[in-house]
């Protein structure tokens, strides 16, 4: 019977009919903007903003890699840097490595240049290391310590010869790093000047490429070389640019008897723009047609041996 019946219709929840009037201020507040916009450089996923973040690290010097002590690991390298008389502050072995002949050799050739050896647990070698790849051995070296290009000029004019220097432009491999060193220091060079920058520095692999020379030879560092390049020059030098397409050849040419910077770049890029315009001489080596570059460390001990071959006529 109507009026009896218990089900329950549907309940409207509010008493208001039909759409709400209005949005709680949602779109006043779409309207209202977001504001200026940021310039390119405050937003994080433009290539401005990358520019500026490089240029702040650049500028708080960020760049320069700090010296530290550097920790050669595994038996032979260790051997080798033992065998080329690479300075070391300590020979660490670490507790309960198998001892064979390598290792032997390695704690024998230490205790005779006063190395001390010290034992350390696996799990701190491996700290100290980064990784388990050590095996068992590990050779401390002190940071290089470098020449300043002004004592190096001064250095050579008190010898009283006629100076022969390399100067390393855009080399990044500290093996042809350390075969520069070994060429110079063999052909009766000088010494060797490297950019702070962008290039190899005196490493172990450096250390133990050069053979040892590189304790005897010095090594200069120039934070910029076209300034390092004129220094050369007002001393009296001339500055010759190792590179394809020169006035010179080295058959052709016959000043290796003077005070003598060779300018040697990498086989990629060859020497920098600025660099190259500064040489007083561009010279290149001549070669069969079907070779198109030398190895940097290879074009430099070829220039360095005709040079001391024209300055032991002149004796």
């Amino acid at each position: 019977m109507a009026g009896n019946d218990k089900r329950r219709g549907g309940l409207r929840k509010t008493n208001k009919k039909g759409a709400v009037k209005g949005t709680g201020g949602k779109n006043r507040r779409s309207l209202r903007g977001k504001g200026p916009t940021p310039k390119a450089e405050e937003r994080p996923y433009h290539a401005a903003y990358k520019r500026k973040q490089q240029q702040q690290r650049r500028a708080s010097g960020r760049h320069h890699r700090e010296e530290t002590n550097e920790l050669v690991v595994g038996r032979n390298p260790v051997i080798e840097c033992l065998h080329a008389k690479v300075p070391a502050n300590a020979l660490y072995v670490a507790l309960g490595t198998a001892h064979d002949d390598r290792l032997n050799e390695a704690v024998q050739r230490a205790t005779a240049r006063g190395i001390p050896t010290i034992e350390v647990e696996r799990a701190e070698l491996d700290r100290m290391t980064g990784n388990g790849m050590h095996q068992g051995i590990g050779l401390e070296i002190p940071p290089y310590k470098y020449h300043d290009v002004h004592d190096l000029i001064g250095e050579i004019k008190a010898s009283g010869q006629p100076g022969l220097v390399v100067v390393l432009d855009n080399i990044t491999d500290p093996r042809n790093l350390g075969a520069v060193i070994r060429s110079v220091a063999a052909f009766g060079g000088h010494g060797v000047v490297i950019p702070e920058r962008r290039s190899a520095s005196v490493t172990a692999v450096a250390w133990r490429t050069s053979a040892g020379t590189a304790a005897r030879l010095p090594v200069a560092r120039a934070t910029n070389l076209t300034r390092t390049i004129k220094e050369f020059q007002n001393s009296g030098y001339q500055v010759v640019g190792l590179d394809a397409g020169g006035q010179h050849t080295l058959d052709t040419y016959r000043g290796g008897t003077d005070p003598t910077v060779i300018v040697v770049g990498s086989e990629g890029k060859g020497i920098s723009r600025l660099v190259r315009d500064n040489c007083d001489v561009i010279m290149s080596i001549p070669m069969t047609d079907w070779v198109d570059s030398l190895n940097a460390s290879v074009a430099a001990g070829v220039v360095l041996s005709e040079f001391a071959r024209q300055r032991r006529l002149e004796r």
